[in-house]
């Protein structure tokens, strides 16, 4: 459009008019969008951890609540001792490194080192705006790079692939401008068998049932951070908190629209500020 960047802000309005459209159609969100799941794949994200006993923990409590991947916060002095602990203690563990941007190409033998700990990729381990170093960094090790931030749109996922950058995308609604996006996006990798799977930002219900609708996609073939809402709120706005099964599962709501009660009155009782914009 003509007002450039504000992806966010699209986005917030971009996704209540998808909500409103198939509302109207009296379908599904997924299906408006072309999902084919009824579940989606569940993982969780764990952060930097005091220890490796703390970590150890966290793991275990995480895998209990079902979920079938495990994402590890890593920084520069905490890596590739973390690989090398957690696949010791976990043989089969599936279970991915996201270094938000900490490190440069300077860092490449410690990337080789986390190779021999076999996790399925490495999300955004390079700045936030690059695709070039990326494309480098990948051409020196085995672990899949997968990229998050320097995905804006359908075409920056286009020269990602091209140029080798990235073997895997994090798709996030929000970062890319709203839910029409991230379907090109999805597209753009399902057309050149790049796997892609939804990442998350701390989304309440609303928010949170987008993704789960979104996730429904055909591509989303692996595990995102779509967690259960328990796991970060003690109050939800949805009178149906998405919950993970024991196969590490979630549903995809079957009613119309994004399928769950909007409860307005917590939204009420918890909102900090309140503005209403009416057509008239």
């Amino acid at each position: 459009g003509w007002i450039r960047e504000h992806r966010m802000a699209k986005a917030t309005i971009e996704t209540a008019i998808w909500d409103l459209f198939a509302k109207r159609e009296a379908k599904p969100l997924s299906a408006m969008l072309g999902g084919t799941r009824a579940r989606i794949l569940c993982g969780v994200a764990i952060g930097i951890q005091p220890s490796l006993e703390a970590l150890f923990e966290t793991i275990a409590r995480e895998l209990e609540g079902g979920y079938q991947r495990v994402k590890l916060k890593i920084k520069p002095g905490w890596d590739a001792k973390v690989a090398e602990a957690v696949r010791n203690a976990y043989p089969d563990l599936a279970f991915m490194l996201d270094a938000n941007s900490a490190y440069s190409l300077d860092d490449v033998p410690v990337f080789k080192r986390i190779d021999a700990y076999t996790p399925t990729m490495i999300e955004q381990p390079l700045a936030h705006d690059d695709i070039v170093d990326h494309a480098t960094l990948q051409k020196e090790i085995a672990t899949p790079i997968c990229l998050d931030e320097s995905i804006h749109s359908a075409e920056d996922a286009r020269k990602a692939i091209e140029i080798g950058a990235t073997k895997i995308v994090n798709i996030k609604a929000g970062r890319v401008g709203g839910l029409a996006e991230a379907k090109r996006v999805h597209d753009v990798c399902a057309a050149r068998e790049v796997p892609v799977w939804c990442g998350g930002m701390l989304e309440m219900g609303i928010g949170r049932a987008h993704n789960v609708h979104l996730a429904a996609l055909p591509n989303f073939r692996l595990p995102g951070d779509v967690s259960a809402s328990a796991r970060y709120f003690e109050t939800e706005i949805i009178g149906e908190p998405f919950v993970v099964e024991r196969d590490g599962t979630m549903k995809v709501p079957t009613g119309a629209g994004i399928g769950v009660t909007v409860l307005e009155d917590v939204i009420r009782k918890l909102a900090l500020e309140r503005k209403e914009l009416r057509p008239d």
